[in-house]
């Protein structure tokens, strides 16, 4: 390996892909020393996609790898850092210069470089991922969402449970226990020597995922499937859903373990992605074919759409009556409603708006999480 300032500091990419969110394991770092020492450490292309290679597992950390690494080399490549980090040997006329390998030059600068840069990438990273939680999904890069993403994925989504007729005992129950009571008794020739009580058994309620993919949707439909992604691995008994001009269910592609893969199979499923907006028939097939087997035993319905609609009103209108009797609560949630100035004016929304519980806004990362600490309360 050539003498470059970036030999003393190898190891501070995985250091700082790590304090980004990106994980790196111990087999990783050691592996990717071994691949930049086969490379030419003084070309920046070499190292980078030997780094690449070795570092990085999922196609959706890659942004965020670019991102890191241009930093990294950067600091690697500053000329102050050069002088500094140069190593120091008096010249001896009898013997040749003793080359120090790498070990002996990270433990040398380990101190010095990695609390620099631990203390700027942990202040820039935090303030970048703070910026993006209000900004709106829809004017966001390729980087940003692919961030964005990342922290969808780490959304901790509440339990919202629902009290069933079957009992279960329990020390601090508010109803007799009178099985119990009888068993207790039995065994001590007919007399009760305590009292034993019980409480309504507390079970999940099943949710519903219904999201408009249609032509005005476009800038927020992939960002939604990474939420009913999220959704789905995070809870029990969750149905997916999308609609254009006709309903498609997602739910067997979205149980996949891979996000990439997961939400791949869910775009080919869609026929009319990015098309016209027909909520009141798709709610129609939805209630005909899907509302008896899913929305079920005090469902939460929640459908995303920003109210577009381009067909009949009045069949909307119909269909959010039906499926407002049949579920616990409907939620409807809105990238435009976060706007200052939106008014729910167009006839679908305004049709649909009096059957729906709760309206909240879905435009950014903060309002997402606003949205789980809702669903926290209705508990």
């Amino acid at each position: 390996m050539r003498d470059s300032p970036i030999t003393g500091n190898l190891l501070l990419l995985p250091h700082m892909l790590r304090k980004a969110g990106i994980p790196v394991g111990v087999g990783q770092s050691a592996d990717y020393i071994e691949a930049v020492g086969l490379v030419d450490v003084t070309v920046r292309d070499q190292v980078y996609h030997a780094s690449r290679s070795i570092l990085v597992n999922q196609f959706e950390q890659l942004a965020l790898f670019d991102t890191i690494f241009n930093r990294f080399w950067r600091f690697v490549s500053a000329p102050h850092q050069v002088q500094e980090q140069a190593p120091r040997i008096k010249p001896k006329p009898i013997r040749p210069k003793r080359r120090m390998d790498i070990v002996e030059l990270m433990a040398q600068k380990a101190g010095q470089a990695e609390q620099e840069v631990e203390f700027q990438d942990k202040a820039e990273t935090y303030s970048y991922a703070e910026s993006l939680q209000s900004k709106d999904i829809g004017a966001m890069n390729d980087e940003e969402i692919a961030i964005v993403r990342q922290l969808i994925q780490e959304v901790d989504w509440p339990i919202v449970q629902r009290r069933t007729r079957r009992k279960v005992s329990h020390p601090q129950g508010n109803q007799l226990d009178q099985r119990q009571i009888l068993r207790s008794a039995m065994k001590h020739n007919g007399t009760p020597i305590r009292l034993a009580w019980q409480q309504p058994k507390l079970k999940q309620r099943p949710i519903v995922l219904l999201a408009d993919i249609s032509g005005s949707m476009e800038k927020y439909s992939r960002m939604t499937l990474h939420f009913f992604y999220s959704v789905t691995h995070r809870l029990k008994g969750v149905e997916s859903f999308v609609f254009g001009t006709r309903l498609t269910r997602l739910t067997p592609m979205l149980k996949l373990k891979n996000v990439d893969v997961a939400i791949t199979d869910a775009g080919h499923q869609v026929i009319d992605w990015s098309g016209g907006t027909r909520i009141g028939e798709s709610l129609h097939a939805f209630n005909r074919e899907w509302s008896r087997r899913v929305v079920r035993r005090g469902a939460l319905v929640i459908i995303i759409s920003d109210g577009w609609e381009r067909g009949d009103v009045s069949q909307l209108n119909q269909e959010m009556r039906y499926l407002h009797h049949r579920c616990h609560r409907l939620i409807w949630l809105n990238p435009l409603s976060g706007q200052e100035t939106y008014e729910p004016r167009v006839e679908g929304m305004a049709a649909a708006l009096c059957y729906v519980d709760d309206f909240l806004p879905i435009q950014n990362l903060q309002s997402l999480y606003e949205f789980s600490e809702h669903l926290s309360r209705l508990s």
